[in-house]
């Protein structure tokens, strides 16, 4: 389903699970991740939970208008889609950018969420985090998205998972490849990461509960980088997934699962 944004633009969502429940979950993806990355997170959920899922503006299924959005615009847009839902209280799951989107929620509409999960994210960005992203937007500038998949995978999936993949390394390029993702899409996402500034005094102002969760072997939104997340949410709870980088939703389902369930039922 798709709902008209204020702008014109159309955001995509899915909702899944039982309507009348009385918690939901409401997901939000990473940078070139749709609503299929929560996949395995359904079986699980769905029949306790009511469960939104959605792509931001320049995401999958959602439009791609010709300028960029700020993480704060992201936000407003989630706003508007949950308004038109008539969900007044979520609870609030981001991983990676859309942690980084979720953050901007926590600030600016606290009033609609009970409890809020940050995975894999970022509140600042160190010089190895800036590199990174360089190396990624120059992939993309000379090679496109297949360029830029072989030099985004090895910093966003663990070592350990490189040793022992659940899903072999080709498949998933293989699969990410078959998304058709336009190089103007991952370039505005990009261009909101690297305009995007130092938010860790802004996060000293949330009341919620939060958790925030991060794969040991991250080497891109390190454990050292989301720990400084926590400690500026006066509420946090922060837990290190061992054995796992990046991608929580793939490499970590049960793990990242069972924390999230603690976390809301607690």
């Amino acid at each position: 389903m798709h709902h008209n944004l204020p702008d014109g633009a159309k955001m995509y969502y899915e909702v899944h699970g039982q309507e009348n429940a009385e918690k939901t979950l409401v997901f939000i993806g990473g940078l070139s991740q749709s609503t299929i990355a929560w996949g395995g997170y359904l079986p699980v959920l769905k029949s306790n939970y009511r469960i939104v899922l959605l792509d931001l503006i320049f995401q999958g299924k959602s439009d791609a208008p010709a300028t960029h959005r700020s993480f704060d615009q992201h936000a407003a847009d989630i706003k508007s889609l949950l308004d038109h839902l008539g969900l007044a209280k979520v609870y609030l799951v981001g991983i990676s950018y859309g942690g980084a989107v979720n953050m901007r929620f926590m600030v600016n509409y606290p009033e609609m969420l009970i409890k809020s999960v940050i995975m894999a994210s970022f509140a600042h960005k160190p010089p190895m985090f800036n590199a990174i992203g360089m190396a990624w937007t120059n992939a993309l500038k000379a090679g496109g998205y297949e360029l830029m998949l072989d030099v985004m995978l090895p910093s966003v999936l663990g070592k350990s998972y490189f040793e022992n993949p659940i899903i072999p390394i080709e498949i998933i390029k293989t699969g990410r490849k078959d998304l058709h993702l336009p190089n103007h899409n991952l370039f505005m996402l990009m261009t909101a990461t690297a305009e995007s500034e130092d938010y860790r005094e802004m996060l000293k102002q949330i009341q919620l509960p939060v958790m925030v969760m991060v794969g040991e072997e991250d080497i891109l939104c390190t454990p050292e980088i989301n720990k400084a997340i926590a400690d500026s949410i006066p509420n946090s709870d922060f837990r290190i997934i061992e054995k796992v980088g990046h991608t929580l939703n793939l490499e970590a389902i049960p793990q990242s699962l069972a924390l999230l369930q603690e976390f809301v039922e607690n």
